[in-house]
């Protein structure tokens, strides 16, 4: 199986994720910065899930650089991954339109809970296919980040209906955290950089 098929796949659903995202965004009425107030939570939500998006897609790519052959066993674990990012524009727009309402923004941490173990499983299951686990699993190490990122993502999702703010401090953490470059996959494939 050609992983260049699979990774093209996952850009093209990634691409459309962020177009429905940017399509769901309204113009303001208005041309002063009176018009564009009232929609700051909306570009806010935009903003952290245009980042979290690009982290998956960047990730994504890294880690279908680091494998060597793919096989059907990775098909099923890559769809469910496309399937929580793809539920990003919903909450992405469910959660600026209601101003970081609590259920929306409880919801949206669901869904970054659910993608992040959908990335683990798809991990997992590149690193159990013969000719990957070695190196793969070498370069992601013990993945300190993957683990905590659901923990921090569950935390914020108790935190939504205490204090919201606090909340999106952690989905904020986890993007910054995941922002800064992770090069364990880098090192691996080129030893001497």
């Amino acid at each position: 199986m050609n992983k260049s098929r699979l990774e093209a796949f996952s850009d093209g659903v990634i691409a459309i994720i962020i177009t429905i995202m940017v399509l769901e965004m309204k113009v303001p009425h208005g041309s002063d910065w009176e018009a564009v107030k009232p929609l700051w939570p909306v570009l806010l939500s935009y903003v952290l899930s245009f980042i979290y998006v690009g982290i998956y897609w960047n990730n994504h790519h890294h880690l279908l650089h680091a494998v060597h052959k793919i096989n059907g066993s990775v098909l099923w674990p890559n769809l469910h991954l496309l399937f929580w990012l793809s539920l990003l524009p919903f909450a992405t727009g469910w959660m600026g339109e209601n101003h970081f309402a609590p259920l929306p923004v409880a919801v949206y941490g669901g869904i970054l809970v659910m993608a992040a173990l959908a990335w683990a499983l798809l991990q997992r299951t590149l690193t159990c296919i013969p000719g990957n686990n070695t190196a793969l699993a070498r370069a992601l190490g013990k993945d300190w980040k993957g683990k905590l990122s659901p923990v921090v993502y569950t935390a914020s999702i108790v935190l939504a209906f205490v204090h919201v703010g606090l909340s999106l401090a952690g989905y904020a953490l986890v993007a910054l955290l995941w922002l800064i470059p992770d090069r364990r996959i880098e090192k691996h494939l080129n030893p001497a950089e």
